[in-house]
């Protein structure tokens, strides 16, 4: 029962069937309160971006253009080389060393570089691997016969491959025929770059009795030097043991006679 003076209110009965959804209650405003309009509605995906200017695209790609030209094509080319001179100068100027071995800076003062191969043909000095360029190898470039250190890119089933392998061992054997082990297969097989300044130990020993009978020394003091420079595995996990030729030849060329 409504209070006495109040006008009681009509009730409503809506009628539902199935599948009708449940009536949904709307709050009245309380007294005092104003009526809030529904927002404006915002753009969305559907909504037209303006078009971008001609100009002003060029002008931003320019600018960009010129900012990464500094920044990669002078700045950190010059901050680079100049942390390099002053840490490690010598590996920047390209590991060259002198006829008795030791680390120089200028070019006019070596003889070779560590990481550049160099050639030896003389039965009295530890050979190198081989060259894809020969009978010109580790050259820069040549111009007569149009070749530069490199690989061949010769498949290991490619006749001209197989050919150039029997002829390796052909001049190893020839050069030391009292050696009959087997020939490390680096001392037959040229690198990749062609300009591989290091051999393995195996190699090295191999040739330790034809450089110690063309030097007249004793084949264990040739050994001892090959083992002396003979490094193995970068942290002993990297790369394979190596013996640099260039270092080596240098030793053996200051040994007593």
């Amino acid at each position: 029962m409504p209070p006495r003076g109040e006008i009681p209110k009509p009730s409503v009965t809506r009628t539902t069937f199935p599948g009708d959804a449940p009536p949904t209650r709307v709050a009245a405003p309380r007294s005092g309160m104003a009526a809030t309009a529904a927002p404006a509605p915002t753009a969305g995906l559907g909504t037209a971006s303006p078009t971008p200017r001609p100009l002003a695209t060029l002008r931003a790609g320019l600018v960009l253009f010129v900012i990464l030209t500094v920044l990669t094509g002078l700045i950190y080319p010059m901050l680079v080389t100049a942390i390099a001179q002053l840490i490690f100068p010598w590996q920047a100027n390209g590991s060259l060393v002198n006829r008795r071995g030791q680390p120089v800076l200028q070019a006019r003062a070596a003889i070779g570089s560590t990481l550049i191969g160099q050639y030896f043909s003389d039965p009295k000095y530890f050979w190198p691997r081989p060259s894809a360029t020969a009978p010109v190898p580790y050259t820069a470039y040549h111009a007569a016969t149009e070749t530069c250190g490199t690989g061949s890119n010769w498949g290991p089933t490619n006749p001209l491959f197989l050919a150039a392998i029997r002829r390796r061992v052909a001049r190893l054997r020839a050069a030391d025929p009292g050696v009959k082990g087997p020939i490390p297969i680096n001392l037959v097989t040229a690198s990749a770059s062609g300009l591989d300044p290091d051999i393995s130990p195996a190699a090295a020993l191999y040739q330790v009795p034809r450089v110690a009978r063309a030097r007249g020394l004793p084949i264990a003091e040739v050994r001892r030097l090959v083992k002396r420079f003979s490094h193995g595995r970068v942290l002993g996990l990297l790369g394979a043991p190596r013996v640099n030729v260039l270092k080596l030849n240098l030793a053996l060329a200051r040994l007593p006679r």
